[in-house]
């Protein structure tokens, strides 16, 4: 069943921006770190919204880790961490289900002292494992732990959809 398509999508993405602007008024900059590939490629989108909407400076770096062990391979981040001393960092993915993949997207944060993380998703799932708030949400979905949210976003072709 799909839940949202791509003109959808873009209203989620330009509502986020707007609330990420309110939220962090007078930042010089703001760092969106993406969550591995479809983390990466909805971060590029709201940055690309963000930036037509004010002269705050952003920058977009990549967090990697793996979903399935977390623990075993490393989680990395393609940023120097030195430079993220005292910046607000906004952690971005597709989905937020259980909550594992974003609680250990903060592991390498862990290291220095960020002025403020923030967590932004388009799907937030309402069955958390883990001990993450999610600050900016596109769409809320109570459903099943059987369910499966699949997000497309291939080029300028973007959908969400419930299996």
């Amino acid at each position: 069943m799909k839940l949202l398509d791509e003109q959808q999508i873009q209203k989620k993405i330009e509502r986020l921006a707007i609330q990420i602007l309110e939220n962090n008024f007078g930042e010089k900059l703001i760092i969106l770190a993406g969550i591995n590939n479809n983390g990466m490629r909805f971060a590029e989108m709201l940055l690309e919204n963000l930036e037509n909407r004010t002269k705050t400076k952003f920058e977009l770096t990549q967090l990697r880790l793996n979903p399935a062990h977390p623990v075993e391979n490393e989680v990395s981040i393609d940023y120097p961490l030195k430079k993220l001393k005292n910046k607000v960092i906004i952690i971005v993915d597709d989905v937020a289900n259980t909550g594992r993949t974003l609680f250990y997207a903060f592991k390498p944060l862990m290291d220095i002292l960020p002025k403020k993380v923030e967590v932004a998703v388009l799907v937030n799932r309402e069955h958390k494992s883990f001990p993450i708030k999610v600050d900016y949400v596109g769409m809320s979905l109570a459903t099943t732990m059987q369910e499966h949210i699949e997000v497309k976003i291939k080029g300028k072709r973007k959908s969400v959809a419930l299996n």
